[in-house]
């Protein structure tokens, strides 16, 4: 029984083998019985056959039962609707203990859920056997997030039984689309890094790569955000509180994870030590398959969560101290809770640097684990494992690496630094120095004094050969140090991994630039520029079109012949000949307005507000942060609501329709993020009840942006704002999604969008803002002149300052940060052409059939921003790793 989630799990492992290191049990993936096969076996039954025996058994050998049990376990569930119905009610009666006759929507949703898990468990089997069998070198994807979304309506659409399943629902009485509706976003992801490591894992499976993501289960999430008088309330976000079909939970698999305590030296190697620690968790694991398209391999996301029943003190409980008793239990739990925990406080600070080495260490463990199954010796290690650092989160991986390779797999220095080295690669996601992960010295020496041991020595050689390179370049000594030396010591974790990696990318062709010309540009001397590459962002087609999207997934089906396109992107190009079809042309345009209308009931149902879906729908939906810059948006909303207030009721008549939409969650100690989303929420509530405006003008905030908050919002867009301030985004994902789907871009010159302006043509973006070399020129005017804002930005600031939207005194900081500030985000400077770019997309909507063009054209250009292009690059270029497919594509 799961403990954790209080349901009957239909995992059975059938790996039974006893771990060799004490306390650490076996990680290798043991085949797991699905129970909705065509033959049906008692539970006694079961036990003998495990055994070597059971009926008709005798004279068998064992290799040959095993056999027979193998073809029985991986034998293909049958499609019909029959089978299906029987495995619906098998999970309702037995998994669930309800009756057909008392089954509500959320009993449909996790009987069929589970059915489809059962499905799920043989190709999973089937995946994990085979890539063993054949020594398969594998890809370990390190990411602190995974925002997977929803699971159900993916995985129908990955094992193509959608339409079997609506069917089976329906004639029981559910809608296939209610009861989709019934799951919860999985709460283990923030925003673009979680989503862009759910997107790789999909295309690994689906490109047939052998992968695994590594990450952590958070029992909160981040938070649940509520919007409680225009203000963001944090709550907790309690996705687990019902069973969750989609994980399964691994008690075989656990490990020790240390800290704090004292080392002892090894009186013969003086470099190795024991690490003697007081303070012990258990990482256990839950796996969360992830199925590919159009084929039969299925990945896999390992998430470790703390272990608590053996810290429960009966001694202490039994003497009345029950808070001690469970003391220990509270301190391993709290681990795992919350995703970011507030790091404003120094006790917060501690806990997120236990989170990320209880995240490390688990890991490292179980690839080393499952590595010494091959008996190959461990300095072969990169043959069979490649380990991808999504950011600087996953960085203690490489001194942990080294801890496990010197002091207890006997290595050396060099061999253990050299197997290092080749194992790990590093994602570096942004440009802005601040966000550079680093760990105060005597915290990590606190901690993990064993890991600031590591790091000093790696950090002592790594000097040692630059300055045999460069005699006498202290400064540049001091530039590339892991250990910056400010008032308080400071581990600098991007250099760690810059040093300890064999590869470093970047996510877009300009943040990869940068990143070589500002922070890494002395490694690039150093290291040289061929460590130094780019890999650009992509997004899977299959949530982001074809599970989100399918009235224009049906379209590109029709166009392209068959389905294709999902895993080829390139045959999308095909859309350029329908361009001039009226027939297409006006199918294409009703799917965009029917993505409108479904919206437009969703932002009803969520905020009470209606609106209509024959307006331009303008959004901005991303995690809120002063470089993305909501602020310029909302205050270019303002500037629009004090146009239509000047104007006469004729004349507002002519003006177009616009809702503007915004969502994204601000950081709980973010208070600048937080204070726009309260100015958003103040605007939105006085545009939208003023009767003079009407439907001209409506502002929505959206709260709790999620997942599936964004499969409703993305597919409906007319234009979508990505106006971070020039060179300070590193590339951007929802840029990608949002064209993919059908909507144009309003965006400064950054990120990705400079690329995707390349592929669809800049005729089909709006483009506006200084450019990425032009921004220092500017901050450095800003520093010592206080800016004067244009006439339109001067409006917007006075309506704020006249209390139109509440209280000015709230918002004043707001305004002072850009004027007395030193407008860091350049908004005096970009707002002008801001205005224009809006003002163009105005012009250009009004002209229907123009639209629709830059629309499909748009999406048959984008085949480049595929996250399979994008693991096909890491692929050949950084894993070297090969396509290892299990059976026959059904595509």
């Amino acid at each position: 029984m799961d403990r954790d989630n209080g349901y009957f799990s239909s995992t059975i492992p059938l790996n039974t083998a006893k771990a060799t290191t004490p306390g650490v049990h076996e990680p290798d993936v043991p085949a797991v019985q699905p129970t909705s096969l065509k033959r049906v076996v008692s539970g006694a039954a079961l036990k003998e056959l495990l055994a070597g025996g059971g009926p008709g058994a005798q004279g068998k050998t064992p290799a040959c039962e095993d056999n027979e049990f193998r073809a029985y376990s991986h034998s293909e569930i049958a499609r019909d609707a029959a089978t299906i119905k029987n495995s619906v009610v098998m999970h309702l009666t037995t998994t669930f203990l309800r009756t057909p006759d008392s089954m509500d929507s959320g009993h449909a949703y996790l009987a069929s859920a589970f059915s489809v898990r059962d499905r799920l468990l043989q190709r999973w089997n089937l995946t994990n056997e085979y890539h063993s069998n054949i020594g398969a070198k594998t890809i370990y994807y390190m990411s602190l997030e995974f925002l997977v979304g929803r699971t159900f309506d993916n995985a129908l659409l990955a094992l193509q039984l959608r339409d079997e399943y609506a069917g089976v629902l329906g004639d029981v009485g559910f809608r296939l689309e209610d009861i989709i509706d019934e799951e919860r976003d999985a709460a283990l992801g923030n925003g673009g890094l979680g989503r862009l490591a759910a997107c790789y894992v999909d295309s690994m499976a689906s490109s047939n790569y052998p992968g695994w993501g590594y990450g952590l289960r958070y029992r909160y999430g981040m938070f649940q955000q509520q919007i409680i008088n225009g203000y963001q309330v944090e709550a907790p976000d309690c996705w687990l509180d019902s069973p969750n079909p989609w994980e399964f939970p691994r008690a075989d698999v656990t490990y020790p994870v240390k800290f704090y305590g004292h080392l002892v030296r090894d009186p013969e190697v003086s470099y190795r030590y024991k690490w003697e620690s007081n303070v012990v968790y258990d990482a256990m694991a839950f796996d969360m398959p992830v199925p590919g398209y159009g084929t039969e391999n299925v990945g896999n996301i390992r998430l470790w969560s703390c272990k608590t029943n053996g810290l429960f003190d009966l001694n202490k409980f039994n003497a009345g101290d029950y808070q001690g008793a469970t003391g220990g239990q509270v301190a391993a739990q709290i681990l795992t809770d919350v995703l970011y925990p507030n790091d404003n406080t120094n006790e917060g600070k501690e806990l997120r640097l236990r989170q990320e080495f209880l995240f490390c260490s688990a890991t490292l463990q179980d690839i080393i684990a499952r590595f010494k199954k091959t008996g190959k010796p461990m300095t072969q290690l990169p043959e069979l494992a490649a380990i991808q650092l999504n950011d600087t989160h996953p960085t203690l991986g490489i001194p942990e690496l080294m801890r496990i390779l010197i002091d207890e797999e006997g290595l050396s220095w060099d061999e253990a630094w050299d197997t290092t080295t080749k194992t790990f690669a590093f994602t570096n996601h942004t440009v802005l120095p601040e966000a550079m992960e680093k760990w105060p010295v005597p915290m990590m020496d606190k901690i993990l004094p064993r890991h600031m041991g590591i790091i000093y020595d790696i950090n002592l050689f790594f000097l040692q050969s630059v300055e045999e390179r460069f005699p006498k370049d202290r400064e540049l000594l001091r530039n590339i140090s892991i250990i910056e030396e400010s008032n308080s010591q400071q581990v600098r974790m991007a250099y760690l991994a810059c040093v300890g990696s064999h590869k470093v990318n970047g996510v877009a062709a300009i943040h990869s630039d940068i990143i070589k010309q500002t922070i890494f540009k002395d490694f690039v001397r150093i290291q040289g520029e061929d460590k130094f590459i780019n890999k650009t962002n992509g997004v899977s087609p299959r949530r982001w079109v074809n599970e989100c999207n399918p009235d224009m997934s049906r379209l590109i089906t029709e166009a392209v012949g068959d389905r294709s396109w999902i895993n080829d992107l390139t045959k999308l190009k095909v859309l350029e000949s329908k361009v001039d079809d009226k027939e297409f042309r006006q199918s294409w345009w009703e799917a965009k307005q029917k993505n409108k209308a479904r919206l437009a009931e969703y932002i009803l149902a969520t905020t009470g507000i209606n609106v209509s879906p024959d307006a331009l729908f303008d959004v901005q939906v991303k995690r809120i942060h002063e470089y993305k810059r909501q602020l310029m948006n909302i205050l270019g909303v303002i500037y629009r609501y004090h146009r239509l207030k000047q104007m006469s009721a004729a004349e507002r008549t002519k003006e177009l329709h616009r809702v503007v939409v915004f969502a994204g969650k601000a950081a709980a100690g973010y208070w600048v993020a937080k204070q726009v989303i309260k100015l958003i929420n103040s605007v939105a509530e006085v545009v939208n009840s003023d009767e003079e405006i009407g439907d001209v003008l409506k502002v929505v905030f959206i709260p709790d942006y999620s997942v599936t908050a964004a499969e409703y919002i993305i597919p409906a867009s007319d234009i979508s704002q990505h106006i971070s301030t020039a060179g300070t985004e590193a590339s951007g994902t929802s840029n990608m999604k949002f064209v993919l789907n059908g909507g144009i871009i309003l965006g400064t010159v950054d990120g990705a969008n400079i690329e995707i302006g390349e592929e669809v043509g800049e005729e089909q973006i709006f483009f506006f803002g200084c450019l990425a070399h032009e921004v220092d020129e500017f901050r450095h005017y800003l520093r010592f002149h206080q800016p004067k804002p244009d006439e339109a930005l001067q409006a917007a600031f006075d309506m704020i300052q006249s209390n139109t939207f509440g209280d000015a005194h709230i918002f004043q900081p707001l305004i002072d940060a850009v004027l007395c500030g030193g407008d860091v985000y350049l908004l005096t400077v970009d707002f002008p052409s801001y205005v224009e770019a809006h003002k163009a997309v105005e012009a250009a909507y009004r002209q229907h059939d123009d639209w629709v063009t830059k629309s499909i054209l748009s999406v048959s250009r984008m085949a480049k921003f595929s996250s399979d292009r994008a693991v096909q690059e890491y692929a050949e270029e950084i894993w070297n790793i090969e396509p290892a497919p299990v059976g026959k594509s059904t595509v």
